[in-house]
């Protein structure tokens, strides 16, 4: 017979793993992107006409 007790510790410790190593490269990936320098924004003009 399974020991469900177990089986059911592993998947919970393996899960949390996966969850840390996934936080852990989504705060990488922050840290790069304020790293970068910010876009340079560009006000375009309206040329839109009004019709009456």
């Amino acid at each position: 017979m399974p020991d469900w007790k177990e089986m059911y510790l592993t998947l919970m410790r393996d899960t949390e793993k996966a969850i840390r190593i996934l936080e852990e490269s989504q705060q990488k990936c922050e840290e790069l992107y304020l790293q970068d320098e910010p876009p340079t924004l560009v006000i375009l003009n309206d040329t839109k006409k009004e019709t009456v």
